[in-house]
């Protein structure tokens, strides 16, 4: 058994790069940052910063194009994907990314935040003292009203292969 999943929450850190390809479906790219922050032996508070490569494909690309911008909050679920291609250079370069299948935008807007069902009612801090902020989430049908969460269906792959990924060039990376 295997398992390839990651679940990130962290501040966009350049407003996404939307494409649209034939038959109009959509990529959405762009960095996003985690920061751990911790005091060493000297007493020195100590951050570390670590940058993801995200990619969001159809509605939540959508989503992203409309509500996404540099600074937002975000909680991403998705899974890892390393990928090469050769540069115009010639050289082989890789890219490791977060292909996400699940996302919540986690930044309160006064009076208009929606709560997901998965965090308390209350709000209060659980066991480990992670308080669950509100949570703004919109479905990917034409109203766009707030619901819980936007998930692509997982049995639904990507419209182009790895070969045609990797013959992009330069300006299709994230960053």
């Amino acid at each position: 058994m295997s398992l390839n999943r990651v679940i990130l929450v962290g501040n966009v850190g350049k407003d996404p790069v939307i494409r649209y390809f034939d038959r109009g479906v959509a990529k959405a790219t762009f960095p996003l940052a985690t920061s751990e922050t911790y005091t060493n032996q000297q007493g020195e508070t100590i951050t570390s910063t670590e940058w993801h490569n995200i990619v969001l494909w159809r509605s939540l690309a959508e989503v992203a194009e409309k509500k996404v911008k540099k600074g937002t909050q975000l909680y991403i679920v998705g899974k890892i994907k390393t990928r090469s291609y050769v540069d115009k250079d010639g050289n082989n370069k890789y890219i490791t990314e977060i292909i996400a299948d699940t996302m919540m935008i986690l930044d309160r807007k006064q009076g208009t935040a929606t709560t997901s069902s998965a965090s308390p009612a209350n709000h209060e801090a659980d066991e480990t003292g992670f308080n669950e902020p509100p949570v703004q989430a919109y479905n990917n049908s034409s109203n766009n009203k707030p619901i819980d969460i936007i998930s692509e269906p997982e049995n639904l792959t990507d419209p182009f292969s790895d070969e045609q990924l990797m013959s992009k060039s330069d300006d299709d990376l994230p960053f």
